[in-house]
């Protein structure tokens, strides 16, 4: 009788902890459609371009050598640095998809139940714009992410001020432009498009092979994207 009796409320727990889990995922589904449509209301394609780069921003810490960094909603603590001078916006990544979404990109599902930090990461996690492809390489290494990654990732600077094509819309002119290379036309010009890892990029090898499929191809640069900037912002992050 007592094998009996515990097998039942064994089951019983069992059942109550999947209706827990049925009614928890509920939940977080309909959370994710109400930030969604507040979103809605306040994004904009002028607005994009920062939130995106928000995005980068706390989740570019991330390091595989010691599990540091990540998307970790840390960069609330860090918003006196130079680097992080962005308006602040409730759930980075899936602002930061929707961003990408509303100029004409790829639509990115994003997981919900990240755990914020309780406190800054580290500061020099974030790539130097001063750097080489070889060095820039090296450095998204260590956060896990492959060459093609890192190219296909750096095709965000398709949007704003950067000089690459409309500063509004998610396309792929970011590779068309560096692969016409017009910075080299006049020297008045290499300040006015891209950064000096932007340019750095097409110098390498391995990273103009991926840069040119994507210059060709624009559904496999948002695909990759896609893929990438999933793989972004889940690093690093701690789950409920």
């Amino acid at each position: 009788m007592k094998i009996t009796f515990a097998h039942h409320m064994g089951g019983e727990r069992l059942h109550l902890c999947l209706q827990f889990r049925l009614f928890f995922l509920y939940l977080l589904r309909k959370l994710l459609e109400l930030l969604l449509r507040k979103l809605k209301k306040v994004m904009s394609k002028i607005k994009a371009a920062g939130i995106l780069r928000l995005v980068f921003h706390d989740a570019g810490t991330f390091e595989m050598d010691g599990n540091s960094g990540g998307m970790n909603g840390s960069i609330v603590y860090e918003l006196d640095r130079p680097e992080n001078g962005v308006s602040w916006a409730d759930m980075i990544a899936v602002a930061g998809a929707e961003a990408v979404s509303v100029c004409g990109g790829p639509k990115i599902p994003v997981r919900l139940g990240r755990i914020d930090s309780m406190e800054p990461d580290p500061e020099g996690k974030l790539p130097a714009e001063s750097l080489d492809a070889i060095s820039l390489k090296q450095c998204f290494q260590r956060k896990g992410f492959t060459t093609q990654e890192l190219v296909a990732l750096s095709g965000a600077h398709t949007l704003g001020s950067k000089g690459f094509g409309n500063p509004t819309a998610f396309d792929n002119y970011y590779f068309k432009i560096l692969v016409d290379k017009p910075w080299l036309s006049s020297a008045g010009m290499t300040s006015m498009i891209g950064l000096p890892t932007d340019r750095a990029l097409v110098e390498d090898d391995e990273c103009l092979r991926w840069i040119t499929k994507y210059a060709n191809d624009e559904n496999l640069f948002f695909e990759d994207f896609k893929n990438a900037y999933i793989k972004l912002v889940n690093s690093g992050a701690r789950w409920r």
